[in-house]
């Protein structure tokens, strides 16, 4: 993923600023998430201005974003165009969640999925991702692009749950291309699925 310069900044915040007067966005959300986003990048891995702001992250998506619990995602390595509409569609009620709390993790290297592997169905998936042309969205080693997040190597049960909220209707803040692919899969078909994505290095 392409490190942010300064001038990137510049261009992310002014677009930003506007979606957010435009959506009457939280002042609190986007100051936190554009000096995450803008510092990040520039500054060491142990920068305690950086680390504070993220250690309300920690309990949750686990130190530097790499999640241990299976039902949370990790936000290690996830591209940053993803985590801007992701906490815009959180800020609108377009996703639901009590807890959430912006902050930016892209920069951090991605983790691998600690699921077991079951060779038969990384398999299975492998053939349904191929043939859904996942990678068209999701890019080479479904590594993610601008607001198409990284799913290589992310947690297994959450991908189950992701797929099924997108299959059934429960999500729909991507505009319903992810209802499209996945509507006529069964659990079994996801779950494979899911097994392949998640055992992506």
């Amino acid at each position: 993923m392409k490190a942010f310069t300064r001038e990137d900044f510049a261009m992310q915040s002014t677009t930003a600023t506007r979606r957010r007067v435009s959506r009457g966005a939280k002042p609190w959300l986007w100051s936190t998430f554009l000096y995450l986003l803008a510092s990040a990048p520039l500054a060491h891995a142990d920068d305690p201005a950086v680390e504070q702001r993220a250690q309300a992250c920690d309990g949750c998506h686990g130190p530097h974003g790499q999640s241990s619990n299976p039902t949370l995602p990790s936000l290690s390595g996830q591209t940053s165009q993803y985590i801007y509409e992701q906490l815009r569609d959180f800020e609108a009620g377009r996703r639901q969640s009590a807890t959430m709390t912006p902050i930016y993790f892209g920069p951090q290297p991605p983790m691998s999925s600690s699921a077991a592997i079951d060779s038969a169905k990384v398999a299975q998936g492998r053939s349904i991702a191929d043939n859904s042309l996942c990678a068209m969205c999701h890019e080479a080693g479904l590594a993610g692009q601008n607001e198409i997040p990284r799913i290589a190597g992310q947690q297994y049960a959450y991908i189950v749950k992701a797929l099924e909220s997108f299959r059934d209707g429960r999500r729909t803040n991507d505009g319903g291309a992810m209802q499209a692919i996945v509507h006529g899969l069964s659990d079994q078909d996801l779950e494979a699925l899911a097994q392949y994505v998640a055992n992506l290095n």
